[in-house]
């Protein structure tokens, strides 16, 4: 062919209008970008370091409408109508100069390399730890990785600015103070705060008082929807979900911390993400209608030791499936996740996530229904479903079934 005959390819590119670090710009970008190359490439703010590109070694972490967020990760899409903070729009702020004395005074700076990711992070745990707990900040210092293993000089300066600023009498920030929510979601709206990590902590444990608060007026930061075809009628599935011990004993990473109600369960769901891992334990409210055939599981939980918090709905259907005796289960899913875990928690690797936690409760499903032997205790194998999702991605991409 030709070369005359080949047009070259051109790829499109994003008007994204933004504020960075308290200045609005606006950055032309393709839509494939992440956070961290436009930083970089597009404002030369050179100061956000990237790393490993997968969101593990927390080299790129910026604040994105305040909250600690992996640029490399974060899709610049994704950030129009956003504000972003880099390491240079913290020159002037005073807890991050108080951690600059305190690194320098600590001997936490040897390469420098985490350092921008590192303070980003560390002046987020200032801001909210109410005291300086060693395990805590840990925790919430480890998806920070430091190349020199300068991990006790940094943890000593992060002791030391929490415990001058709670001796001068300046509590956390917690509540409708701070905006908080998943990094990434705000679209230049408004944006109604959602409850620290823990309020939420608090009121999972107030009875009534935190049943009141999971009203219909939830919106969730991020839906998808998952349908599941079962071999068997619709009513005998319906029934099945009424058993909430059955259904816990099912899905993959659940966890009963106290006997069910008709209208409540107590419990949590272990998951890991990244370098991450949570339990998260809580109450959810269970509403059910059997003649629609038709119920909804809405909780909220927290992660005591490492400040992550979720809420969510889960709204099911049953109906008859595609033959005779069969069923088919859809599932709209809606959550909101806050804290370290949302900065891992793609919503496009949560909805995989789930798919293969959704295909492991079918067959467990299945296999309760058919009168087999009860399944053994299903734990949340991250290695095996990341494991199955690679071969899922490969599959597609090769175009095979």
């Amino acid at each position: 062919m030709s070369a005359a005959l080949i047009e070259p390819r051109t790829t499109p590119t994003l008007a994204l209008a933004l504020t960075v670090n308290g200045r609005p710009v606006r950055v032309e970008a393709e839509p494939r970008s992440h956070l961290g190359d436009v930083l970089r490439d597009g404002l030369d703010l050179t100061g956000t370091h990237l790393g490993c590109e997968h969101g593990v070694c927390g080299a790129c972490t910026v604040l994105l409408d305040g909250e600690p967020a992996r640029a490399c990760l974060t899709f610049a899409g994704a950030c129009s109508g956003a504000s972003v903070t880099t390491i240079e729009g913290l020159d002037g702020d005073a807890i991050a100069g108080e951690l600059r004395a305190a690194f320098n005074r600590e001997h936490a700076l040897q390469c420098g390399y985490c350092t921008p990711g590192m303070m980003v992070a560390a002046r987020d745990l200032v801001l909210r730890l109410p005291e300086a707990d060693e395990r805590r900040i840990r925790i919430g210092l480890a998806g920070n990785l430091c190349r020199c293993t300068g991990y006790a000089g940094i943890v000593r300066a992060v002791m030391a600015v929490i415990a001058e600023r709670r001796g001068r009498g300046i509590p956390p920030e917690t509540g409708a103070a701070r905006a908080l929510g998943p990094v990434g979601a705000r679209t230049g709206e408004a944006i109604t705060a959602s409850p620290a990590p823990h309020a939420v902590a608090v009121a999972a444990t107030a009875g009534p008082a935190f049943m009141a608060e999971l009203g219909d007026a939830f919106e969730p930061a991020h839906e998808f929807t998952q349908s599941l075809d079962l071999a068997h009628p619709p009513a005998a599935v319906f029934a099945f979900f009424g058993d909430i011990e059955a259904v816990a004993a099912c899905l993959p990473g659940a966890v009963l911390t106290a006997r069910p109600s008709a209208d409540t369960v107590e419990g949590g769901l272990q998951v890991r993400i990244g370098p991450i891992a949570a339990t998260f334990r809580g109450r959810a409210r269970i509403t059910r209608d059997e003649a629609a055939l038709t119920g909804s599981v809405h909780g909220a939980g927290s992660d005591a030791g490492g400040r992550s918090a979720t809420e969510g709905r889960i709204r099911y259907r049953v109906s008859d499936g595609p033959e005779a005796g069969t069923s088919r289960l859809d599932l709209d899913v809606g959550y909101t996740l806050t804290g370290p875990l949302a900065q891992f928690g793609r919503p496009g690797l949560v909805r995989d996530l789930a798919g293969r936690i959704a295909a492991d409760f079918s067959r467990n499903l299945d296999a309760r229904l058919s009168g087999g032997a009860a399944p053994a205790p299903a734990g949340l194998n991250p290695l095996r479903l990341l494991l199955g999702l690679v071969r899922a991605r490969f599959a597609a991409w090769l175009g095979r079934p």
